[in-house]
């Protein structure tokens, strides 16, 4: 190892040659500035990088007859230059990219990366950004280091020997950081419906961005936490003070963090320094699907910029390139074969500060296809979960359309009719139920089962149709009244596609891994008067005894209450006790005789 001065430029990148420059927060800013300086003595060099932070003075105008930028993934920082034609991109899986390099498909004259200064044992550390500066390194004939002091000194696969290091340059500078910027309301709602998607003991990848990185946060009450990811953020630092992360149940690097760089605050890079539980890898492990599947209940959590009514997922839109393919689809595929895994986009239900919906009727011309129809299971926005693993296009649609946001949803049932996507019958407009207050999701756990209670949605029809077959005669009687012997997919819709803002029904669903099985539902209608309204329950023979019309009927009287309602009243047979026995609980009280052995029940509230 020796030191680099200006005069060794030309012997480093001859005529041609192709440099990489380190990633992340680690990019080596002196090392770049001290290449610019060359560029008298040089000619069309490519400069091959992925994300980086902080200035980007390479792509200046007067750099270009000299240099040419090509990011393999990329940030706003070079994003323009490339859309504008003044520098290319190459679109990969960040888990190919080391071999890309190591093989020689895209051979490298050198690589220019940051590294911590040696122990005495003569190692140096990548620092916070491993990924792919650890391949480059060692498919480059020439490496250059800037050695800074400010850089943290990490663990993992993360040491360079200074055996191996051909130039160094000493040069002290602090780390760029990073927060998110924006969404702050939209992302903490989102946080809120993944942690009832989240189980405790689940492995997380957080995706890069700030819906990502803010959504999080909301998991702070889960345990035992683990993290196999690319990116390190001050969302998962906070989630191990918190105690949500200890890595206690992981399956594969039990006890230790694994990801492949980190950014963010001061606070982050003090954090990960010569921390023995954080274990930095390079990309082709981290990113390696095999490597992620081998832990069982990894939640990949990503975003993207639009998905379609058929659950297809764009990370460009309108022609333009934003960011590149990186490692959505490598966690995608991971937690696709990972034992109960959970592959969620979460995202704003808008763009442009409201002017645009990110749920589309189809994707924008020239849109960056990066998840296709049979990847993502669950869509999250600030309005809710969109199921779509094991659903048809038309109960897609109707998921999708539901946590879209309300000023869209009209657009969006109208064209999803006129394509065929839903039956023709299916035209009520979704509504929330603003009188729940929060998310409209909530997950109630007893001793036998775990279970999910939210308003019905449209596109629960056949949930419902199967909810109806699995009753009994006796069951349908008691419901009913009379015999009924079949539910249609029309009067399924109408039931379960009801105006929420003025009737109400709920539904709750017992959840098994990534099943929903509908187990009870109750309901009411409002009357002329819009002062009372009649109220309807039926639970599942196989669960009853268990509660849950007691909590239906308690979440329904909330919501009455709210909406200024007098009275809920039922007409219950007179020999259905345990339904008496429920009402009277909660209030009920009898009014008159019995008229054809029913019983009229009303609950002032």
């Amino acid at each position: 190892m020796q030191s680099l001065t200006q005069k060794d430029w030309p012997k480093i990148a001859p005529a041609g040659s192709r440099l990489f420059i380190g990633s992340g927060a680690a990019c080596p800013h002196a090392l770049v500035d001290a290449l610019l300086a060359a560029q008298s003595h040089l000619a069309d060099i490519e400069l091959a990088h992925i994300r980086t932070y902080g200035p980007t003075p390479w792509i200046d105008e007067k750099r270009r007859n000299t240099f040419r930028a090509n990011a393999f993934f990329m940030g706003e920082n070079i994003r323009d230059a490339v859309n504008e034609g003044n520098a290319d991109y190459t679109p990969c899986f960040l888990s190919e990219l080391p071999s890309l390099f190591l093989e020689g498909v895209v051979p490298l004259r050198a690589a220019l990366v940051m590294v911590s200064p040696p122990d005495s044992q003569g190692y140096c550390s990548l620092g916070v950004s491993v990924d792919v500066v650890h391949a480059a390194c060692r498919a480059a004939q020439v490496v250059v280091a800037q050695i800074n002091p400010r850089l943290p000194r990490t663990f993992g696969e993360t040491f360079l020997h200074v055996s191996e290091i051909d130039y160094m340059l000493e040069s002290e500078a602090e780390l760029p950081e990073w927060a998110p910027e924006g969404h702050e309301t939209v992302a903490k709602k989102i946080g809120e419906y993944l942690a009832q998607l989240v189980e405790d003991g689940s492995t997380l990848q957080v995706g890069i961005g700030d819906v990502p990185d803010r959504a999080i946060r909301a998991l702070k009450d889960h345990r035992h936490l683990g993290v196999h990811t690319e990116m390190f953020s001050d969302g998962i630092r906070e989630l191990i003070e918190a105690g949500a992360i200890d890595n206690s149940e992981k399956k594969l690097n039990r006890g230790h963090t694994v990801a492949s760089f980190c950014v963010g605050s001061r606070q982050l890079y003090d954090f990960v320094h010569e921390n023995p539980h954080i274990s930095f890898r390079p990309t082709e492990y981290t990113n390696n699907i095999a490597q992620i599947a081998k832990n069982h209940k990894v939640v990949a959590i990503n975003s993207a910029m639009e998905v379609d009514l058929t659950g297809q997922v764009a990370a460009s839109v309108d022609g333009k390139f934003y960011s590149g393919i990186g490692g959505l689809m490598d966690f995608t595929r991971g937690a696709v074969l990972s034992p109960d895994g959970l592959p969620i986009i979460a995202l704003p239900s808008t763009a442009q500060g409201g002017a645009k919906s990110r749920i589309v009727p189809f994707l924008s011309q020239g849109a960056g296809l990066v998840g296709s129809r049979a990847d993502i299971h669950f869509v999250v926005t600030e309005f809710g979960i969109a199921t779509l693993r094991g659903r048809n296009v038309r109960e897609r649609a109707l998921e999708l359309i539901q946590v879209s946001h309300p000023d869209f949803r009209e657009e969006l049932l109208r064209n999803a009719r006129e394509r065929k996507l839903i039956a023709a019958y299916e035209k009520l407009v979704p509504r929330p139920v603003k009188e729940i207050g929060g998310i409209e999701f909530e997950r109630i756990r007893t001793n036998e089962n775990d279970y999910v209670l939210r308003p019905l949605h449209p596109s629960d029809e056949r949930h419902l149709q199967e909810f109806f077959y699995s009753h009994s005669a006796e069951t349908i009687h008691k419901r009913y009244g009379y015999s009924v012997q079949r539910m249609s997919r029309e009067r399924a819709s109408e039931l379960v596609g009801v105006d929420q803002e003025s009737n109400l029904a709920l539904g709750v669903f017992e959840r098994r891994g990534p099943r929903q099985r509908l187990r009870a539902v109750g309901r009411y209608y409002l009357d002329d008067n819009r002062k009372t309204a009649e109220v309807a329950f039926v639970v599942d023979e196989s669960v009853r005894r268990q509660g849950l019309g007691s909590l239906l009927l308690k979440r329904m009287m909330v919501i009455a209450k709210r909406r200024e309602l007098k009275s809920l009243w039922a007409f219950v047979a007179a020999d259905n006790l345990p339904m008496l026995r429920l009402f009277e609980k909660h209030g009920g009280r009898r009014e008159g005789g019995l008229t054809d052995n029913m019983a009229h029940i009303r609950i002032t509230l």
